[in-house]
């Protein structure tokens, strides 16, 4: 993985619960991480749902290797938030490459 090709900035953030003082479960999304990342695949697809059809943006991220990223975590970069989809080890704990879905 060559410093020069991780050309964007990304964060990684994790859901978080926490209790509001009138005693309510409040989720907030909370940044574990901004890092650097290469975008390796980026598609646009379309395919049927149970009501009709819907785009879904696809997109492949490699960054630096990660400790404890997960598939319940998700991505946002360039003010776009991206699902979590698969999170690959490249190497011996060298990378990741994170496979990721727009949520909008």
């Amino acid at each position: 993985m060559r410093a020069g090709k991780l050309d964007r900035t990304v964060s990684i953030e994790r859901k978080t619960e926490t209790v509001s003082p009138t005693g309510a479960v409040v989720a907030a999304w909370l940044n574990v991480a901004t890092v650097r990342a290469e975008i390796v695949t980026q598609s646009a697809s379309e395919f049927l749902t149970g009501f009709g059809e819907a785009e879904s943006g696809t997109i492949v991220f490699r960054v630096r290797y990660l400790a404890g990223i997960t598939t319940a975590d998700r991505v946002s970069y360039a003010g776009q938030v991206y699902d979590l989809k698969e999170v690959t080890e490249i190497g011996r704990r060298r990378g990741l490459e994170l496979r990721a879905v727009d949520t909008a």
